[in-house]
Parts: C-alpha cells; structure tokens; sequence
C-alpha cells in the first residue's frame, strides 16, 4: 500500500506527481514528498515498529516508497549509546551517541538514504545510478548498487581522502575525479543530469533520497523510549540531515507516537566551511556561499542545498548553530575515541567540538539530555589524526626489553 500523495513545492505548496523530478517549475523551489498521514496513522503503532526487523525500514509508511523496499535490508538501527565517560569529561548528566559510524555497509549515515534512493529509483524503472559526493555518499552508492545489480557512476572532488576513494573504487564502479570543489562537481551533475537518463539520488531522486534522513531522527525516539531528548546537535553539509531529523520527530507528534515536540537542534559545521552558522549568527536566511577550506571535506560544501531550511530549523526549534576550527575537530575525534572507544571521522569531530563549546557557552544546560550525532567511520580519514596521536614502543622479542621500555609511554 502506498501512503505518498506525491511531490510538492516546499516554497509554493504547488503539487506534482511522483516522479523523478526535484524543482518547481513555477517558483523553482526544491520538491518534497507530501505523504497521507490519516492513512499512516491507521497503520503505524509503537508496537507495530516495535515488531519489525531493526532496520530503516521498520518506519516503511514514513519513508516514499510504493512497494516492498528492495535496498537496506540490514541497514539502519545502529546503537544509540549512554556515554558514561564523556558525561563526565565535559560535566554533564545525560549524554548519548546516536552512533552511525557502524552503519551497514559503508559506515556512515548515507547508508540510510541509499537505501531509500535505490529503492525508489528501481520503482521508476532505471538500470543506472549515479550521484556527486564528498566521499561517504560515494561509498554507499558504490556498495550498495553493486548490490542492486545496477551501474553506477561517481562523481568526487579530485583531492577526496585516500580512504574514501579507495572505499569506493573497492565496488568497480565509474568513479570521477573532478578537479573543483563538491559545489563544481554537483553543478557539473546537473548538467550530466540533464543529458543522461540516469537516477542522480542527489538530484532528480533527491525528494525521496533525502526522506531517508529522517530514520536517523525516529530511532533517537524510539531508542530513548519513545521521548524526544532536550538537545540533539546535528554536522551540516548541505543542510538536508538536521532538517530531516526534524522533521521526523514532528511527524512522530503529528502522528500520536510521542505526546510533544521538545528538543532544540543544533547545527554543527566546521570554520573553514560554515555557511549555515554564518547565516544563523546574523539572523538572517540569507546563505552566502563560501570557497571551502577544512579539514572536514564531508561536510565542505560551500553553497548548501537546503542551507536554509537548516536555518529554518535551528530557530523553529529553538537551537543555536556553532562552529569549530580543524584544531578543535582533532581534538575532539581523540576524546570521543580516549572515552567511548568510537573513531568517527571529522564530521564527528565537528558536532563533538561544537557540543563541548555550546555546553561551555551554556546554551545547552549541563542537566538536560543531549545527544550527539556521529555520522561517519573514523577509518575513512585517518590522515586527520595520523601525526596527532602516540606511535608504537619497538622492543625486542624478551621480557627484559619490555621492562626496559615499560616506562616510556
């Protein structure tokens, strides 16, 4: 059963039908999905997620596809974790990990829109998909249309990190090095778009690709046992994730699963590449376009997509928007690792480094529930902390070089 009205304008309202477009052809603003929520009322309880496979898809009526997902079986529900430790570092009560840094099977959170991307795209018909990425993107695409018998072509920043090319080259798919920034190389999809039949799951399948954003934000409130925590700080790259997670709290309120709204969310990017927290510190929805320069590359897009909808949501919500130098993103992927034993790679960074300077600021009370959004594998990009980190005592294969040695740490 479907539960999808179709497309509509999120400027104008004007509504289209489901197919693989993306912009308004009267007020070119971007199209989103307009579901049926009577009819996902009827259908959707707590106990009836609560029956399902623990997966993205446990949340099938909220997510825009028309038959049976064929992508991301064992994709989604990653840990959303109690960090004892890290409460304590930075002096607070309540702090969790919504951990997608293992998420199946390119560890990061593009594995959820994927899945949803791949799905819908199948439904339209295409054998071929392709996508412009800053790296994470790139690797689940590759995965998972391998997976999907599809083609797949990817098109990637030239100066990517080694780790996130070689991630995806491992797939064999058409893998392209642009010499340009992430802005560059989408502009050049939207020309290839335009002329190749392909399903861009960031361009014409962007309206139900970024759909798959908003499990990320329902498993936090079934995790936390169907309550929405006070604050949850979200990295920002185009801006469509912390937009997506809330939404899908509010569509947990609408629908009657949880009784209230209550979280403010944050945006979280790095300084060399903050064109969200920029706008939000002016008080304006005005995005200034910025040439990234950070260690961050997953989060470097200089002109963002839905930068103002990310906006939009930090001051509905109530929230605050900060941002972290590269010296502050290294630090921060060290004590996340040093205190909970996860490695994320520097868009954890960014939201942990914006965490610990909001909880400073005291903008985010040390008494309240928190929790902080790790997106992507550390793994991807461990030149970042390469030369920051401790090396290997050498000893000789006896106990007396290892006694000699046992103090030099």
């Amino acid at each position: 059963m479907s539960y999808i009205k179709g497309l509509k304008c999120r400027e104008c309202g004007r509504p289209y039908p489901k197919e693989p477009i993306y912009v308004c052809e009267y007020c070119f603003g971007p199209l989103e999905v307009d579901y049926d929520y009577e009819k996902i009322k009827k259908a959707l309880s707590r106990q009836e997620i609560a029956s399902r496979p623990k997966n993205l898809w446990r949340y099938r009526e909220l997510l825009p596809i028309d038959g049976k997902p064929t992508d991301g079986l064992d994709s989604g529900f990653t840990p959303l974790i109690r960090a004892k430790n890290l409460e304590m570092a930075l002096g607070v009560k309540e702090l969790y990990i919504k951990d997608d840094s293992v998420n199946h099977p390119t560890l990061s959170f593009k594995d959820r829109v994927v899945a949803v991307a791949l799905s819908k795209a199948k439904e339209f018909g295409f054998d071929t998909v392709a996508c412009a990425s800053t790296g994470n993107l790139a690797n689940s695409v590759a995965a998972q249309a391998a997976v999907a018998g599809l083609k797949r072509y990817i098109f990637i920043p030239a100066d990517l990190e080694l780790g996130k090319v070689i991630g995806t080259l491992v797939y064999n798919p058409v893998l392209v090095a642009v010499e340009g920034n992430y802005d560059q190389v989408n502009r050049l999809c939207s020309e290839v778009a335009l002329k190749y039949k392909w399903a861009f799951v960031n361009i014409n399948i962007r309206p139900y690709y970024a759909e798959g954003s908003k499990t990320f934000g329902f498993e936090i409130v079934e995790q936390l046992g169907w309550k929405t925590p006070k604050h949850v700080i979200v990295p920002c790259a185009g801006g469509s994730l912390i937009t997506k997670i809330y939404k899908g709290i509010k569509e947990f309120s609408k629908l009657g699963l949880i009784d209230k709204v209550d979280s403010k969310i944050y945006a979280a990017q790095a300084r060399g590449c903050c064109p969200i927290i920029t706008a939000v510190k002016d008080n304006t929805d005005i995005i200034k376009p910025v040439k990234p320069h950070t260690i961050a590359k997953s989060l470097a897009i200089g002109n963002p997509a839905d930068g103002v909808y990310a906006v939009e949501t930090v001051k509905e919500s109530g929230g605050w928007a900060e941002d972290v130098t590269d010296d502050e993103i290294v630090e921060a992927i060290k004590l996340l690792a040093e205190t909970e034993g996860v490695f994320t790679e520097t868009a954890g960074g960014v939201t942990l480094g914006v965490t610990k300077k909001l909880i400073k600021q005291g903008r985010i009370p040390k008494d309240e529930s928190i929790v902080v959004c790790i997106t992507g594998n550390g793994l991807k990009t461990q030149e970042v902390v390469a030369e920051r980190i401790g090396r290997p005592i050498k000893i000789k294969p006896n106990l007396a070089s290892f006694e000699e040695n046992l103090n030099r740490r």
